[in-house]
């Protein structure tokens, strides 16, 4: 206290990463709200940018002391919120303001305006059992002030206490992409699939990648991702990126990640976004397949930075160079009603050495792969709306064959539609993958080598 009355205390303007100063924040508050059983809520309310100019480490000390206070005023059971927002933004500075709630103790009116005198306390049983708060709250008030800040306060008794810190930082020019030098993948061009059963936090989590130019979908459930998972794995469209929530009711992040992988295997990172602290679940999140944990609230810089991580750690630019069939020389079947469709196909394929084959329809199909030898065809590329039998129905009666090849033989489906109903009905028909009509040649010739058998 005397380094501020003396004037000696320096406010410094420097650039820091505020991801960083959020999540060194959560992880300190998550545990200890954990420890002593309380629910710790972090959230963030529209865009803030991934870094500033300012004194971070006094903007650091003020929230801590704030948030301690919260935590020590409020009883097992309680709620601590932390809200963060940016109110105002002229001439390349940007006003945040921070919002730290408690359900806890509370405190009276006519208590309130004595809050921010040093060693102030309400009452002797309070600081029995809870502690003063010291020199914290006046240090808070002043130093807040150098800053050229507000501190307000709401309070009930009983109820509890709320505190409003307003201050204005210099906005950085740094960008994120400025630190992501070497990442494999450009932001633009990344497929992203976030996981969480809050929408408000789902949608906040799309607006923070936006800001980066990252496009994403949103999965609501465990249930629901897999789903997403299957459809887009099947129309060779597997997500670069999948950020999970990891505590969601029926199927949380880690199960979650489990069934992803069955599907996947590899070719995803998958980050698992938490408030609280990961340890306990490492080695089960690890096993499951999960790449890397970063903490809520979720910034652009933090994820593309541990996303880079995850591809440096599982190399996935490698994995995707993984041993691919030899086309030449493979026997295709191709199950296609409309003769003009049929010849363009076989065309193509012809162009890789391939041996391509024609059935009229989904009868002609199947006959055709009964009549010859086990692992003669190397794949069916089968169109699903036929005369006589359409494709679901082959694939079926294929697979229900009492053969070997029958249930490994790659059979792709061929379609106008490319909806996601008709790419889950495909896969509940055991068909191994989805091409929309019409056939982009770079995109069959990827699926079928990842499917044949090299």
């Amino acid at each position: 206290m005397s380094r501020i009355e003396s004037g000696r205390m320096v406010i410094r303007n420097e650039e820091f990463s505020f991801s960083k100063l959020m999540e060194q924040i959560n992880i300190i508050f998550s545990g200890q709200c954990e420890e002593k059983g309380l629910t710790y809520d972090c959230r963030i309310n529209g865009h803030l940018n991934d870094y500033y100019i300012g004194d971070s480490t006094k903007l650091r000390q003020v929230l801590i002391n704030i948030l301690g206070n919260a935590v020590k005023f409020t009883p097992a059971g309680g709620l601590v919120e932390f809200t963060v927002e940016k109110t105002a933004g002229f001439e390349n500075h940007s006003t945040l303001r921070f919002m730290i709630r408690d359900n806890g103790i509370g405190m009276s009116k006519e208590y309130l305006p004595k809050l921010f005198e040093p060693f102030s306390q309400e009452n002797s049983g309070a600081t029995n059992k809870y502690g003063s708060s010291g020199l914290g709250m006046a240090i808070t008030k002043n130093i807040i002030e150098m800053m050229n800040g507000k501190i307000e306060v709401e309070s009930t008794q009983g109820e509890g206490t709320t505190f409003y810190v307003s201050v204005t930082l210099l906005d950085s020019d740094k960008k994120t992409s400025d630190s992501l030098k070497d990442i494999e993948i450009r932001p633009q061009d990344m497929r992203v699939l976030i996981i969480d059963d809050e929408e408000i936090a789902g949608e906040h989590a799309k607006l923070v990648l936006g800001q980066a130019g990252i496009n994403s979908d949103l999965a609501l459930s465990g249930k629901e991702a897999i789903e997403m998972v299957k459809v887009h794995h099947a129309r060779q469209e597997s997500y670069d990126l999948i950020i999970a929530d990891w505590q969601m009711p029926e199927m949380d992040g880690v199960a979650t990640t489990k069934e992803i992988r069955k599907i996947v295997g590899d070719e995803s990172a998958i980050i698992i976004l938490s408030a609280y602290n990961w340890d306990d679940i490492l080695e089960e999140a690890t096993a499951a397949g999960v790449d890397s944990f970063i903490s809520k609230p979720l910034f652009s810089g933090n994820l593309l930075e541990e996303f880079n991580n995850a591809l440096k750690k599982k190399n996935i630019a490698a994995a995707k160079e993984k041993a691919k069939a030899d086309l030449t020389g493979r026997h295709i079947l191709i199950a296609e009603d409309m003769e003009i469709n049929a010849e363009i196909l076989m065309e193509i394929l012809k162009q890789r050495g391939i041996v391509p084959e024609h059935a009229e329809n989904g009868k002609i199909a199947v006959e055709a792969f009964a009549s010859h030898p086990e692992g003669y065809y190397d794949a069916i590329l089968m169109d699903m709306r036929m005369p006589e039998m359409d494709g679901l129905t082959a694939t079926t009666t294929i697979r229900a064959m009492d053969r070997k090849d029958a249930k490994t033989i790659p059979i792709i489906a061929l379609t106008a539609n490319a909806f996601d109903e008709d790419v889950q009905r495909s896969l509940q028909a055991s068909l191994n993958a989805h091409l929309s009509k019409p056939i982009e040649p770079a995109a069959l010739f990827e699926t079928l080598e990842n499917l044949i058998s090299p």
